[in-house]
């Protein structure tokens, strides 16, 4: 039994008789000296009750509850854990931080790579992450094909940013047949107790991998979340199989409620509406009521919106919140499109009310999520809500039929937000089209529901006349005319813009009520994401928005500037 490794949680490796293998200097101090002698023993005998199997149990040794998490088995070789249950993280040796590191594309290299490849390929990976996280002193422990642990002190956080996690870069550069290895590492610090710790990790990877992976996030308390990375191409990891399973639950839900409420968010788009009627057709098919929260009907939705109420069928289906609220009961489902952030919900009252919520979602995920939910189909590579609605559909009862109106509202969804089928598509985006088409949607129809009066297209021509250029690749401009929907014509605009040789990013902004609202887009070179987030915002890395509230225009120029410089520094 050695004890080279100095770190401040007791940590022992097993074999499968239970036998301690290797054991730290916090281990032989508090453990062993229950033992008699200095011969290997078994870890059974200060744990009579261990079970190799459960990945994480409690017992009281010496009047002091203790936590054992398990690690998965590698080659024989368990890795076990161990800390005091209400051990404050300052007090273990010195703060400390837990992590996990996921592999994003693990399946799709395994997929592409010769076999014979493979295991040797992962074994670089594997002997680059365990040599970069060693020599910074800390504990790295791979449990599982494409994920790994490792524990570290708080302080070494720093020296991470400052090398701006250079283990990404080096194992993006691993000849993995042409595909480069994405990972995601999401951090816990600040916990009262070393579980919180690991439970602040956990939340941050996961949060890492719904932002679309290639990515860092430390999640520090309950609310606190800081970014790194997360320029490279999101990782797609949709498959009929999750697209399939998703529907088989959502039609479970819908059956056992009584009736069926779904919102989008405040100043709704075509993807928000055209989702909304996606999901009444569902819950039409299958006998549940629903009804769809509107607060308010701007000028580009509106012409879907007549279209949708010209059908019968929709003649009492669109309610304002104070209604839904009122019509709320405990075996109401919630379904939220569009958006997973309650502060932006049509009324987020509602969600904080519902007992049973579902979340469909394509945009990168942030703080503020909505949670609680019973089921969530959250993408981030998805192209738009609509055309995870349409995957649904396509798995579901063969008699489920929308109407032709409602099929051209999915397809006006998956429209909008891909410009055209120009960002953000992938197979499963012209699939769902083609699903579409085929039941009748038109798109000569679909086109007329982008169409502006002349008032909106001439504002539009003026916010591209007078765009400033900065940084010779970026477009800068205000929204100055008065029309019916500012923030959306905000959104044209800048995707106009980018129409622009030579501008690779597009910002245009519109004050309104002393809050200055920010639509962002970009080619894909500029991670417009970052720069909104850091604003306040959120979405894509090729579109995304802010809202700054108590703010003028000439504020809002000047801070996206400095925070322009901020995202070209990094």
């Amino acid at each position: 039994m050695t004890t080279e490794c100095t770190f401040p949680m007791a940590y022992v490796q097993i074999n499968t008789n239970m036998d301690i293998l290797f054991c730290n200097n916090v281990f032989k101090s508090t453990f062993a000296p229950l033992h008699q002698g200095d011969s290997l023993f078994k870890i059974t005998d200060i744990f009579e009750g261990y079970d190799i199997t459960a990945r994480e149990q409690k017992t009281v040794i010496n009047d002091t509850e203790y936590n054992f998490v398990t690690d998965v088995t590698i080659d024989g070789k368990t890795d076990v854990y161990i800390f005091q249950s209400d051990l404050k993280a300052e007090e273990a040796g010195g703060r400390i931080m837990a992590a996990l590191l996921v592999l994003d594309n693990y399946t799709e290299i395994k997929e592409n790579m010769e076999e014979v490849r493979h295991p040797h390929m992962m074994a670089v990976v594997d002997r680059k992450i365990n040599e970069y996280f060693t020599e910074l002193g800390g504990i790295v422990r791979k449990f599982e094909q494409d994920k790994y642990l490792f524990i570290l002190r708080e302080d070494q956080l720093a020296e991470l940013k400052k090398s701006k996690f250079s283990i990404m870069e080096m194992i993006s550069k691993i000849d993995m047949d042409g595909i480069p290895m994405s990972m995601s590492i999401g951090i816990g610090i600040n916990g009262t107790t070393m579980s919180q710790c690991m439970e602040y990790a956990r939340g941050a990877v996961d949060l890492a991998l719904a932002r679309g992976g290639a990515q860092v996030v430390v999640k520090e308390g309950e609310d606190k979340y800081q970014f790194i990375g997360g320029n490279g191409r999101e990782i797609s990891t949709n498959t009929g199989v999750r697209a399939r399973m998703k529907a088989y639950g959502f039609v479970e839900l819908i059956k056992t409620c009584t009736d069926v409420i779904v919102m989008g968010h405040k100043s709704p788009d075509l993807d928000s509406l055209g989702s909304c009627a996606g999901i009444f057709s569902i819950c039409e098919f299958f006998g549940r009521k629903c009804h769809i929260v509107l607060g308010s009907v701007n000028s580009s939705i509106s012409t879907l919106y007549k279209s949708l109420m010209d059908d019968n069928r929709y003649e009492s289906v669109f309610i304002d919140g104070d209604t839904a609220l009122k019509q709320l009961r405990r075996r109401t489902l919630v379904v939220v499109v569009d958006t997973h952030k309650k502060a932006i919900c049509e009324c987020p009252e509602l969600v904080e009310k519902a007992k049973q919520l579902v979340v469909i979602d394509h945009h990168r995920k942030g703080p503020g999520a909505i949670e609680g939910y019973a089921l969530t189909y959250h993408e981030s590579f998805a192209s738009s809500a609509s055309e995870l609605i349409t995957e649904m559909l396509m798995y579901m009862n063969k008699g489920i039929r929308l109407t032709k109106t409602e099929a051209e509202g999915l397809l006006a969804g998956i429209t909008v937000d891909t410009k055209n089928f120009a960002f953000k598509t992938s197979s499963m985006t012209f699939q769902a089209a083609a699903y579409l088409k085929q039941l009748g949607a038109d798109t000569v129809a679909v086109r007329r529901l982008f169409q502006n009066t002349l008032d909106a297209y001439v504002a539009k021509a003026a916010v591209v006349r007078d765009a400033e250029i900065y940084n010779k690749n970026m477009a800068i401009s205000v929204l100055r005319i008065r029309v019916d929907n500012p923030i959306v014509l905000i959104a044209q605009s800048a995707d106009e813009l980018l129409g622009i040789k030579g501008i690779e990013a597009s910002f245009v902004m519109n004050e309104m009520d002393g809050t200055v609202y920010i639509s962002a887009r970009s080619l894909g070179r500029v991670n417009v994401q970052w720069i909104m987030e850091k604003m306040g915002g959120g979405g894509h890395q090729s579109g995304a928005a802010a809202q700054l509230k108590d703010s003028s225009t000439e504020d809002a120029i000047a801070l996206l500037k400095q925070t322009i410089e901020e995202y070209l520094k990094q």
